[in-house]
Formats: structure tokens, sequence, C-alpha cells
């Protein structure tokens, strides 16, 4: 069993806004959250929310992020979406799997999307608040040993760099957000169902706990880097 959970790195009385609030890890981030007894608010976002959020709709980012503006600062925001299979798309075994259209959609929700979640729902973060999107390990490049997985790998991969340099300008402007690229780990969820191993995977409340804490342990100056659940730090 987890222990309660409290984010004790946030202000007394703290809103939280998740993003991609429907799915496994989004589902138990608002659960964990509303139990939280120094949150206020918390404010889920997706495909079906009001406002709704569709990280393929950038005009939906947008006017999401529009009619938050008034109920900001938000002092922690997450970012829980993304797309590793669905329909006709899976990871490619082979660079001769490579499809231009299931590669744009990938890139669509694991990249450009979040790209502009930076961008419109950045400015609604507190100055001393706490901003993660969670990305993956086969998204390191310095931890690829196995190759395959080209579109999932590549997305994540720039969604690092996106975090990164995000980072380094808010450190200039607002030094005392964290912005942080989390690696959940293997989730019991419809996302890692058909790809994990029994032994591996973890019921999402317990891999959102561990998230929680990681985020509520890191400084500032941990801005800008990318951490695996346990705290590892992952390489690029």
């Amino acid at each position: 069993m987890n222990s309660p959970l409290t984010m004790n790195s946030l202000s007394e009385g703290y809103r939280a806004l998740v993003i991609g609030a429907s799915g496994a890890l989004g589902s138990a981030f608002c659960e964990l959250l509303n139990q939280d007894p120094r949150c206020a608010y918390v404010r889920e976002l997706g495909r079906n929310s009001a406002p709704y959020l569709d990280l393929e709709d950038a005009d939906s980012i947008a006017k999401a992020a529009a009619e938050l503006t008034e109920e900001a600062p938000y002092q922690l925001i997450v970012h829980a979406a993304g797309l590793l299979h669905r329909d006709e798309i899976k990871p490619e075994k082979s660079y001769s799997a490579i499809e231009a259209e299931a590669l744009q959609s990938v890139f669509q929700v694991n990249t450009f999307g979040p790209a502009l979640v930076l961008r419109h729902f950045l400015p609604l973060l507190d100055a001393h608040g706490a901003m993660a999107m969670l990305s993956a390990k086969v998204g390191s490049i310095g931890d690829n040993r196995l190759g395959g997985w080209y579109s999932y790998r590549a997305s994540k991969a720039a969604l690092n760099m996106l975090i990164k340099t995000a980072a380094i300008e808010l450190a200039r402007t607002r030094p005392q957000i964290r912005l942080l690229s989390l690696h959940p780990g293997t989730v019991i969820s419809g996302l890692s169902h058909p790809f994990r191993s029994a032994s591996a995977a973890r019921p999402a409340s317990i891999a959102a706990h561990e998230l929680l804490s990681l985020i509520d342990r890191l400084a500032p100056a941990d801005s800008g880097n990318f951490f695996a659940y346990n705290g590892e730090r992952l390489p690029w």
C-alpha cells in the first residue's frame, strides 16, 4: 500500500492541472491529488472534458488554455497523454516498417501537441510551480540498446529536447519553476498492454504515487532533466 500523498513542495491550497486525465495514469494522478489535503482543486483536461483538449487539434489546446486563464495560476501541471499504438499504428520492428502517416500521428500526439501545451500552459504555471511531462526511457538516445520502435522513440526524444530547451529559457525568466521529463516505467494500461511483461508492469496508482513523490522531491536545480520514476537520472 502507498502511504498518503502530500505534495509538501507546493503551497498550501495548491491547484493542480492534469492533461490526459482520462487515461490510466492520468486518472491515478487525479485521484491521488484529490486526496492530498494540501490540494485545493484538480482540473482534469482531456478529449471529453470541458473545456476539452485534444493533442491532435491545435486550436483546442490554445482555447483550453485561454478558458482556464482566470483559474490560473496552477502550482502543478502534469501532462500524462501519449500514443504508442492504435488501430493500424504499431511500434516498428524495422526501418522497413516506417510509414509516413503513422509517423505523423505518433509525433502529433507525443511531440507537436505537447509543444503547444508548453506554449499555452507554461504561462498558467505559478512562478514557484512544477510542470512534469511524461516521456519514456526508450526516448533516450544514450540508452538505446535494442533499436526498433522508430516513431515512438524519436517522438519522445524530440519531446525531451523541447522540455530541455524550454527549461533553459525558464531558468532565465522564472528560475524557481521545475520543468521535468519523467519516465513512468511499465504501467498496467491500454498503452502498454500489448507490449508489457506481466512481471514488470505496475498498477497506475503505484506509478502515479512514485511520480508525484519524485516531483515533490526535485528542486528547481533539477529542471530540464530526465528522470525515471525511481529518481534515476536518465541519459539523453
